[in-house]
Formats: C-alpha cells, sequence, structure tokens
C-alpha cells in the first residue's frame, strides 16, 4: 500500500492505495501558507483516521498543479512516512504518448487520469474533472493523449458572478426544482448546475464528432458527482482515477 496525494488549486486529495483496491480518499484545503509540518500533522492524523501506520507504508507519489507547495508536501510525507516520495515530472516515467504541441505544459494531473483511464477503461475516452477548473481531457483509440478542453470550474463561476453582479449571491450548489426558475436562487441553480450539465453534453457530442467516433466519458473530481447526474450521456463516475493514475506511475518507476 502506498500514500498517494494530488495537489489541486482548491484541494488536497489524499488516499492510500495498492494493486486490488483504493483504500480511502480524502480531501483538505490547498493552503500554500502551512508549513512542512502542519502538512504532516494534517496528513498523518488522516491516516490514523483510517488506522493505516505512516511506517508501514511501502512508499509514496504526488501529483500537483501547484508547485509552491509541491516540495513543501513531498517533506510533510517523507517526515511521516520514513520514505523517499516520487513527485510527478520531468524524469518520471508515465508510458503516456502525449501528441500535443508543447507536452511538458500538460498538468501532471491530466496526465495521470489519462494512464488510470487507460488502464480502466477502453480507448477513446474523455475524462471530466470538475475542480477548481473544469477540464475534459481525450484519448484516442491508439491511447494517444491528444489534448483536451479548459473551463472556468464551476465555484469559480458562481463567485465572480455574485461578485460581478449587484442583486446576486453567492448559493450552495443543490439541485433545481425546475430548469425554468421561479425565483432568483432557483434561477441561479438551474444555471450553474443544469447549465453546466449541459455544456458538457455539448463538448462531449463535439469530442466524438472530432473524433469521429463516440468515446467513453468518464468524470471525476469533487464537484461532478453534483453535475453529472444531469447530464444525458452515459458518464462512468469514478472519484479514484486519479489515485489509480499514482498508484501506476508509481509501480513503473520502481
Amino acid at each position: 500500500m502506498i500514500l498517494a496525494i494530488d495537489i489541486g488549486n482548491s484541494n488536497v486529495v489524499v488516499g492510500c492505495i495498492d494493486a486490488k483496491q483504493t483504500y480511502f480518499v480524502e480531501r483538505i484545503s490547498t493552503n500554500v501558507n502551512l508549513t512542512v509540518l502542519e502538512y504532516a500533522v494534517t496528513i498523518k492524523n488522516i491516516l490514523e483516521l483510517y488506522h493505516i501506520n505512516p511506517k508501514g507504508l511501502e512508499g509514496a507519489i504526488i501529483s500537483s498543479v501547484v508547485p509552491p507547495i509541491s516540495n513543501t508536501v513531498k517533506l510533510s510525507v517523507e517526515k511521516i512516512i520514513g520514505k523517499p516520495c516520487l513527485l510527478v515530472g520531468p524524469g518520471i516515467k508515465t508510458g503516456l504518448n502525449i501528441v500535443m504541441d508543447n507536452p511538458a505544459t500538460v498538468g501532471s494531473d491530466l496526465v495521470v487520469t489519462a494512464v488510470a483511464g487507460i488502464k480502466e477503461y477502453k480507448a477513446p475516452f474523455v475524462v471530466i474533472d470538475m475542480g477548481t477548473a473544469t477540464t475534459i481531457s481525450c484519448v484516442d483509440r491508439h491511447h494517444n493523449y491528444i489534448g483536451g478542453a479548459i473551463m472556468p470550474g464551476i465555484r469559480v463561476s458562481l463567485e465572480s458572478l455574485a461578485q460581478k453582479a449587484a442583486q446576486l449571491y453567492t448559493i450552495s450548489l443543490e439541485t433545481p426544482k425546475h430548469v425554468i426558475g421561479k425565483n432568483t436562487i432557483e434561477c441561479m441553480r438551474s444555471g450553474i448546475v443544469l447549465g453546466s450539465a449541459s455544456m458538457l453534453d455539448g463538448m462531449i457530442d463535439r469530442f466524438a464528432e472530432e473524433l469521429g467516433e463516440a468515446p467513453v466519458v468518464i468524470a471525476t473530481g469533487g464537484l461532478s458527482k453534483t453535475i453529472i447526474p444531469h447530464c444525458r450521456h452515459e458518464i462512468i463516475y469514478d472519484d479514484s482515477l486519479l489515485l489509480k493514475g499514482l498508484w501506476i506511475i508509481y509501480a513503473k518507476n520502481q
């Protein structure tokens, strides 16, 4: 069993995984001000919550899109498990063929979920990850990562709307009773929840058209489970996809 961590702009996803199963997936807030010790205490507390001895872990691996804290979290992990921790980036073998203008610019989280998708699902496929940004990644039938799309995340859009429009305000992400809202809150919920689902449906159609065939669609990320049920396409929700990818990459580098 290894400790797998993904550092995102809003959340740090922490989990333990091995070749057979994912033991848990938890999220903590990303905080660039925390010290090595503070992250170490937080991660150690999560492991203790699941009765996992940090010193008994085989190793650890991290993917990150927040460079300022990548090394901080890496050092905190090494402090609590007493073993080296891998960081996805240059020099790490992923086995993924990236067909992009500049492969080095592809986020490590997108690489990791694509690696997991190749192992777990039939290609071609797209991966929808709904976090601070909503990303759609595409892998073709030959297992090449060929690109994707990036859109503002749901909470980013909602917060921007509340800040810029004087008569609108931040609301909770709940399913609206009707598409046609009868009050401001219901109208906003319809727009943000059902509007986001419709956007994903439209993008899936466009990806399929460009690929020349219908892809398998996988969704992950903390906000996906709020939106995906309202989509009209068949979408597989896999909350452990990123951790599965980290396990595969960890195994490739041993």
